[in-house]
């Protein structure tokens, strides 16, 4: 299937958007707010799945599955490496184009052109989510590395497409960890060397400390704003959602400020 193909779509037959919450890091009101902000700004045919260790409280729009299974590699405690399972080619019977979502982000602008943009694998450049550093220059290897690197929080595949990413994982668990140390740097490794690895339009995906914040003491005079084009607002690093939702988040150097915008896209009713 030609990349145009599969980007573009049948507008008929539902696209997936997929999250997934395990453990207790994350209540469900997160995976219902995800999904009503995904159903404002998507207007395709489309299905919302979580694939979870507990169900409780989802809306009932919201399609729960069991955790696919992978084997973590022993004694690592970053859970985040279960999402090499959404590379299986026998993923819940599931198939077609799917959205990858992570729980802390919001959606404030129109999701259409994810699916719509060509490419066989599309991702958020990590890179992008922060501020520069100047002395990453002294070590050009490290930065062409690290400005490679795909944010696993925002990425679109086609089910099934992608077994060998898993495969890597599978035969060297223990090394996969040792060498790549997070799972989002292993992935977009063996997706590069397929020739996959795409990113998403820069301004799409913003960071809300680095993009929205006005920078250092400006901070102090001009409140949160949303870049224009932004369509997801996500949360690298600290701070995190709920503590800029409760007034939280602050640093000396950097105001939080009003962010009712903010707080109107991630709490909007049905």
């Amino acid at each position: 299937m030609s990349s145009l193909l599969m980007a573009s779509g049948d507008h008929e037959t539902p696209v997936l958007i997929l999250t997934m919450k395990w453990g207790d890091l994350y209540e469900p009101h997160f995976v219902n707010r995800l999904r009503r902000g995904v159903k404002r700004h998507l207007a395709r045919p489309h299905r919302f799945i979580c694939f979870t260790d507990d169900a409780h409280g989802l809306d009932k729009e919201v399609e729960a599955m069991p955790l696919p299974a992978v084997d973590l590699a022993d004694g690592h405690c970053d859970t985040r490496w279960r999402k090499m399972a959404l590379f299986n080619d026998n993923l819940a019977g599931l198939s077609g184009t799917a959205l990858y979502l992570d729980l802390d982000q919001v959606v404030v602008g129109d999701l259409d052109p994810f699916f719509t943009i060509p490419g066989t694998f599309r991702i958020l450049r990590d890179a992008e989510l922060f501020r520069a550093k100047p002395l990453r220059w002294l070590n050009p290897a490290r930065r062409a590395f690290l400005n490679s690197v795909g944010n696993s929080s925002v990425f679109r595949y086609q089910i099934g497409a992608h077994r060998h990413v898993l495969d890597a994982y599978l035969a060297d668990p223990e090394g996969a960890v040792r060498d790549y140390g997070l799972s989002q740097r292993f992935q977009s490794a063996q997706l590069a060397r397929n020739g996959d690895l795409n990113y998403w339009p820069k301004g799409w995906c913003v960071s809300f400390k680095n993009h929205c914040v006005p920078r250092l003491f400006l901070s102090y005079f001009k409140e949160p704003t949303l870049p224009k084009g932004a369509r997801i607002v996500c949360f690298a690093g600290y701070p995190k959602m709920e503590d800029v939702l409760s007034g939280k988040g602050g640093r000396w150097y950097r105001r939080i400020g009003d962010v009712e915008w903010l707080r109107r896209a991630w709490q909007m009713p049905e």
